[in-house]
């Protein structure tokens, strides 16, 4: 009797065992091609429209600088200061905050508990707004501050009152933010590019008919961008509330105002991660003005950096599409998906970070052309060619890691590396090498590459050694954690028999 029951047994493990080594078998006959096809085709969902989205922001920036310098010299710095410095400072940050949505929405999405999207959504407002009254002083103090930097007092006077004008500018990067990566979380990536587009016309005509039509002057191209960007959350909003997203967004609920406090340590360390990556190369900048003879070092690297900001709108958009990927699969407790989401990934992004790598090897004395026709200048900028090339092939990975990150929940880990690589190793070896060494901007911007390259080695070790199904496990357990009252997860699970 027992030895008929063993040989059954047996039996029994051999039929599991042929099953599983025959579906083992399928799936190798699916082959890694057409798996990394299909996960190239989930990512490039993502990835497609968030390159679009970033392009038409950077325009609108662009085209409101363009409108400044037909008023004059003075407008169009004044514009770019407060641009780049005041409201750059706090844009760094408050994105940073936001996504932390990138991490939560991302897996509530994954697993399926479609309500906790709108709730996250509604707590980010909640922090971010606490964040933008904390920070306003930087607009009201922005002429002294300028000062202190050591602006002249014309520009830093002008910049002030800009700096002014643009705190509805500041207060929409509250409601934007969390909406643009609400949509993005559930793969309504085509939404945000269609409303993006739809912003840059608006901007367009906004910006004719205050400044060239209306003569509004500098006043007017500022508000001219507050038009435009609240416009945009607006017009996202309503696509929300209007029946666009009925699982993830139930109305405004009370729920928002439950579990801030762990809300707010995940959004502090997103903010800091990413706000420490967004202004690393604007340091460079400002090193360099501190050169002797700086200015065609200054025009040589600015001609570089605008190069490098239009490339890196590609890695910015595969670092959206990596955070939502792993995201996803690590709330529908897939690590092993997750793991091959970001090996696609960052294989597909450093083909394209080769490509221009490449183009801007072979092209290293032309590439300045678009800019300028001053042979001094151009030269400056051939010098500088081959480490603008390594800037862009490490962009092409240092982004895509950092999208793991964030879809993961490391962002308190890589806030330190972030401080450590850029600001402990990056900054001072690119000060020893541009002043001790005597190699001026090359040797602060080849310091400065090296932080980021130690940056982005420490990130791989740590995605390298991520144990996925342990991530996967973490990602379920914040998910039931946060997801709040018994009504909320009846409403959760409701949900998930209407998908």
């Amino acid at each position: 009797m027992e030895g008929g029951e063993e040989n059954q047994r047996i039996a029994l493990l051999n039929h599991h065992e042929t099953k599983e080594r025959g579906e083992g078998e399928g799936e190798e006959e699916n082959g890694l091609w057409s798996r990394a096809w299909d996960e190239s085709k989930k990512l490039w969902v993502i990835v497609g429209p968030a390159i679009f989205s970033r392009i038409v922001t950077f325009s609108m920036n662009v085209i409101t600088q363009a409108f400044a310098g037909h008023l004059g010299d003075l407008e169009l710095a004044s514009i770019s200061i407060a641009n780049t410095v005041v409201v750059g400072f706090n844009f760094g940050l408050m994105l940073g905050m936001a996504s932390a949505l990138e991490t939560l929405c991302g897996q509530a999405f994954g697993a399926k508990k479609y309500h906790m999207l709108g709730v996250y959504m509604q707590r980010s407002w909640i922090v971010l707004s606490l964040c933008g009254i904390l920070l306003l002083p930087m607009y009201f103090f922005a002429t002294p501050i300028l000062r202190w930097l050591g602006q002249p007092d014309d520009l830093a006077e002008m910049a002030g009152t800009v700096s002014i004008w643009f705190i509805p500018l500041h207060f929409s990067f509250v409601f934007l933010f969390p909406l643009q990566r609400f949509l993005q979380c559930q793969l309504k990536n085509f939404v945000n590019a269609a409303i993006s587009g739809v912003a840059l016309l608006v901007h367009i005509f906004v910006s004719w008919l205050f400044v060239s039509k209306l003569q509004f002057g500098l006043i007017g191209t500022a508000v001219t961008l507050n038009f435009s960007w609240w416009a945009t959350g607006i017009l996202m909003f309503s696509y929300v509330a209007c029946g666009g997203c009925p699982l993830t967004w139930k109305g405004f609920s009370m729920e928002a105002f439950a579990g801030l406090w762990d809300f707010l340590k995940l959004s502090a360390a997103s903010g800091v991660m990413l706000c420490l990556e967004n202004w690393y190369y604007r340091v460079l900048i400002l090193l360099t003005g501190n050169l002797k003879d700086a200015t065609i070092a200054v025009d040589a690297l600015s001609i570089c950096m605008n190069i490098n900001g239009w490339e890196m709108m590609i890695p910015l958009a595969f670092f959206a599409g990596t955070g939502v990927r792993v995201a996803n699969e690590l709330g529908a407790g897939n690590g092993k998906a997750a793991k091959f989401a970001t090996t696609v990934s960052v294989v597909t992004s450093l083909i394209i970070g080769l490509f221009f790598w490449a183009l801007i090897m072979g092209l290293h004395d032309k590439i300045a052309l678009i800019f300028t026709t001053s042979q001094v200048v151009l030269d400056a900028v051939d010098r500088l060619s081959i480490l603008l090339a390594f800037t862009i092939l490490l962009n092409s990975i240092q982004p895509i890691l950092s999208g793991v990150a964030v879809g993961s929940g490391w962002q308190s880990t890589v806030a330190y590396v972030n401080i450590g690589s850029y600001y402990f190793i990056g900054v001072p070896v690119g000060v020893l090498l541009g002043w001790l060494f005597n190699l001026g901007v090359l040797g602060i911007w080849a310091g400065m590459i090296g932080g980021t390259a130690i940056q982005t080695l420490i990130l791989a070790i740590l995605t390298i050694r991520c144990d996925w199904d342990k991530e996967a496990l973490i990602a379920s357990t914040r998910m039931n954690k946060w997801v709040g009252s018994k009504e909320e997860r009846t409403g959760v699970s409701n949900g998930n028999e209407v998908a």
